[in-house]
């Protein structure tokens, strides 16, 4: 597949006000790209989304606890695993639930670099703008894993603790993997609760582990105790639509 570039022209979208017929086209094509992502991640649910670097590399530390976590959330779930489409956690996460015979799907970014779909994908869609790809890679799934990762990893794990901290979705689970790596940040954390910014019972929001197993019934524990699953409906022929 051929990669697509990033518009040199995309980023004046932040300089301020713009043309109005430049504006509403950028608003047409942001509502394309939902569509887009609508029509395509319509029927892969439920899902458990993982997030983590790109840059880790088959035979690293994390790069086989997720490969792992993603089998068992294929196995021992029976969820579908959504990833952002890309190499490193994002990989070894769907490569896990395929090798599995489970399901797994990407909600891919265009980027300049390190972003290409990753070959364990039984689905995914590309998308141009990082705000459409996180409301799509939360709006399917019934947890949240967050491996070692650098700033979209933080980026996606601080956006997806806000929303079910502020109640703008559901208490999912959130599970952060990685307890060495994650150490300074759970201290941090810490802190803020003694300075008040946070309140004590947002640290029960998280789950810091290095365990694959535990992470996965956690999860289990949390959805059978809160949460039906939704049935999933049928594609519709005369609207092109596929499973």
């Amino acid at each position: 597949m051929k990669k697509k570039l990033i518009d040199p022209e995309e980023p004046i979208w932040l300089h301020g006000p713009n043309p109005r017929h430049f504006e509403l086209f950028f608003a047409f094509r942001v509502f394309w790209e939902f569509i887009r992502g609508f029509r395509s991640l319509h029927f892969v649910g439920p899902c458990v989304t993982v997030f983590g670097s790109a840059r880790f590399k088959e035979g690293h530390r994390y790069y086989e606890e997720a490969r792992r976590l993603g089998s068992m959330i294929a196995t021992e779930l029976g969820f579908t695993v959504m990833t952002g489409g890309g190499p490193g956690i994002m990989e070894a996460a769907n490569r896990g639930a395929k090798e599995a015979g489970g399901k797994s799907v990407g909600c891919n970014i265009v980027l300049p670099h390190e972003q290409s779909e990753n070959p364990h994908l039984d689905k995914f869609v590309t998308i141009r703008y990082f705000f459409v790809r996180k409301v799509l890679l939360v709006k399917y799934s019934y947890a949240f894993v967050i491996f070692p990762g650098g700033f979209g990893t933080m980026d996606e794990f601080f956006e997806t603790l806000t929303l079910v901290q502020t109640r703008k979705i559901h208490h999912f689970p959130i599970v952060v993997m990685g307890l060495d790596f994650y150490r300074p940040l759970q201290e941090y954390l810490k802190f803020m609760v003694s300075e008040g910014t946070i309140s004590a019972e947002d640290m029960d929001l998280l789950l810091f582990t290095d365990d694959p197993k535990e992470a996965v019934e956690h999860i289990r524990r949390y959805i059978s105790t809160h949460y039906k699953i939704q049935k999933r409906e049928k594609p519709i022929w005369w609207l092109f639509e596929k499973a």
